[in-house]
């Protein structure tokens, strides 16, 4: 007999995961490169903050409908290939499965790492740091695959946990520069005079990033309860929660201390805020909310990352989908399809460490950024998507059906358009990897007959 992933996941940590994965580490730094971006005018960097979650919020929306519509195993793939065909539907799969899982789930063990590393002294781009990255990635692992219960359980606690600071500093940031009149200072003094619209859109660059993650969420569509009811109110809720915190946590640390300084402040910036507002000690601790923060997002990613191959092998593609597409009877976890996540891992950290931290970079021409630029083909991918809602779902409402998807689609081509800006030539050399990965996966693109 098959066995089959179970439905053991309810609203609650549904929620959790699109609120926690979208909220980690970006949360603590954004706020400081958006108001670097807009010279230190703070309403402009909230209007970043605005356009950037219209943006995800028009996409998790239409994927909302389509939630109600297609249930199966892997949510965006399942997506692909409803709108587009199997063959659309593996091809992102595999590039999931292969690349956007993998890279962003090695950067977010090392970011994990990185705060650890700076609460105790430890250099961020020394062997020190590395190492707890690595076991950062090896314990997230042997969290989902020993009981995915008890992830999704660690989920909804780190996210509990991680709002805390951002709830304090929003609150008692925001009533201590009222009083003090730090916050009208900060509203009404502008540190540097910049072109208003290229400050924007660098700005909503910087939130778009900080934004993502949300969709990784559908990749418990099959084991969700009520996934047709539950998944659309995870997303739209979720997305809502994230745009509310990421607001007032920036409107918070314009109480604690002058743009000026906390433009100046670095990776430090939301340190030194929190010691304005609740002394060193509160300085130190914000950095264990930070790293339990990231960890809750690496969870959230690992859990996607080993399903990566399985969603591609559960449909008869990929290479050995006999093999990848096995559970385990005791866990419920694809096994062979997680090993595999992990070592693509450890593959994409050792690239990570090679283009960015090492000095001189390891790869040259072929360095790029893989925290960023498979994010943006992932929007890519979903154009093709919006385009077929509007011309196939004939019996969905006119704002379902065209309204949510034309907005989604804007938001997309500004991903690309915003990527090319941000990253020049080093969008050439990621192509030139993702083309030779997606040649691969022809190889494997023949689908195999069910035994």
């Amino acid at each position: 007999m098959e066995t089959k992933l179970e439905k053991k996941y309810g609203l609650f940590t549904a929620i959790a995961m699109v609120v926690g994965i979208v909220i980690g580490s970006g949360v603590f730094f954004k706020a400081e490169k958006v108001l670097t971006a807009t010279g230190g005018n703070l309403s402009l960097g909230i209007l970043a903050w605005i356009i950037g979650g219209i943006i995800m919020i028009a996409c998790a929306y239409t994927f909302a409908v389509m939630a109600t519509k297609y249930e199966h195993v892997n949510g965006i793939v399942d997506y692909a290939e409803a709108a587009m065909g199997e063959k659309y539907g593996y091809y992102v799969g595999w590039f999931m499965a292969l690349i956007y899982y993998p890279t962003l789930t090695s950067v977010l063990a090392w970011v994990s790492a990185r705060y650890t590393s700076v609460l105790f002294g430890f250099s961020i781009t020394g062997g020190e740091c590395m190492t707890i990255a690595c076991l950062f990635l090896i314990g997230s692992y042997a969290l989902n695959a020993l009981s995915p219960v008890l992830a999704g359980k660690f989920q909804v606690s780190t996210t509990v946990i991680k709002l805390i600071p951002l709830a304090l500093m929003a609150v008692v940031g925001t009533i201590a520069g009222l009083l003090n009149g730090m916050t009208v200072s900060n509203f009404t003094t502008v540190v540097t005079q910049v072109n208003t619209s290229n400050a924007l859109f660098t700005a909503v660059v910087a939130t778009a990033f900080a934004y993502e993650g949300w969709i990784i969420a559908t990749s418990i569509n099959a084991e969700l309860k009520d996934a047709k009811k539950n998944l659309p109110l995870a997303l739209v809720a979720g997305t809502f929660v994230v745009i509310l915190v990421y607001i007032l946590y920036y409107v918070g640390l314009a109480g604690a201390v002058p743009n000026e300084v906390m433009m100046k402040g670095g990776e430090a910036g939301a340190k030194l805020a929190f010691q304005t507002i609740f002394s060193t000690l509160g300085g130190s601790l914000i950095f264990v909310f930070v790293i339990i923060s990231c960890l809750g997002t690496l969870n959230g990613l690992m859990l996607g990352c080993t399903r990566g191959l399985y969603s591609v092998a559960a449909r008869g593609f990929g290479p050995k989908p006999e093999v990848f597409n096995q559970v385990d009877k005791e866990t419920n976890m694809p096994t062979n399809s997680s090993i595999f996540g992990l070592l693509l891992c450890g593959i994409w950290l050792f690239f990570f460490y090679g283009a960015i931290l090492a000095d001189p970079i390891w790869f040259g021409f072929f360095g790029f950024d893989s925290s960023e630029l498979p994010i943006v083909t992932i929007y890519a991918m979903y154009i093709p998507i919006f385009f077929m809602i509007m011309k196939k779902e004939t019996s969905l409402s006119f704002f379902n059906r065209f309204a949510a998807p034309i907005v989604a689609l804007a938001g997309c081509v500004f991903m690309i358009i915003a990527a090319c800006f941000s990253h020049k030539m080093a969008v050439v050399s990621y192509l030139i990897i993702f083309i030779v990965v997606m040649i691969i996966g022809t190889m494997f693109a023949q689908k195999k007959a069910d035994k």
